[in-house]
């Protein structure tokens, strides 16, 4: 009838309406799953983590400053056995010390050989050359690099000339020492850091890395 065809008529737009909340309120749900697979943080790696050396050694370069003594040369580096010669003080053996006990150690002297009577005086690291990791394998330049502050894997392959043409970017192997001895590795895969699905590893002087070779 005429009625039951303007019925049917009015009710197929309906249909489309419905299909399409439906997909949409789909999507959306999809959207949310992605965003939370995205914000999740990443994996931790199997090392332990990194204990950080900050006392000095032969070869480290560091910067000394004496308030109110800006003539005096700034940058000094510690000597094969363990000493630098700074102004007013001479020679003091500084290996194994951390930077404020060498500031103290200097005031000290200033003040007990009555060169200044309330000296302020400030040491900071330049270079940690006494502290290194070894970058092994597959890298452009494989060796010995001096730690930095805040050095990380993908920062050690970069100073190394990053990968070379037949390095396995899925195989590279960290090698830590640990406390009690003995020695704890973990294999990363560089892909997955850079899509933030593991962290860049924080390296410690001692580590070993190795890169491994493509299998063709």
């Amino acid at each position: 009838t005429g009625e039951d065809t303007l019925s049917l008529h009015d009710a197929l737009p309906i249909f489309p309406l419905v299909h399409v909340k439906g997909l949409r309120a789909l999507l959306g749900g999809l959207c949310l799953a992605l965003a939370a697979c995205s914000s999740a943080p990443p994996r931790p790696i199997d090392l332990p983590p990194p204990s950080e050396a900050t006392s000095f050694g032969v070869g480290d370069v560091f910067e000394m400053r004496i308030v109110g003594e800006d003539k005096l040369p700034t940058t000094f580096a510690i000597a094969p056995d363990g000493s630098v010669d700074l102004p007013y003080v001479k020679r003091l053996h500084v290996a194994g010390l951390e930077p404020q006990e060498l500031a103290a150690a200097i005031r000290e002297r200033l003040i007990s050989a009555e060169i200044l009577s309330d000296p302020g005086v400030s040491v900071s690291i330049k270079e940690y050359n006494s502290k290194r990791i070894e970058v092994l394998g597959e890298v452009q330049k494989p060796g010995s690099l001096a730690i930095q502050p805040g050095m990380t894997l993908l920062r050690a392959i970069s100073l190394s000339g990053g990968f070379n043409s037949i390095a396995n970017k899925g195989k590279v192997t960290i090698r830590r020492h640990v406390k009690g001895g003995g020695t704890k590795a973990a294999t990363v895969s560089v892909q997955d850091i850079i899509e933030n699905k593991i962290p860049d590893p924080p390296l410690q002087a001692g580590d070993s890395i190795n890169v491994e070779q493509r299998v063709f």
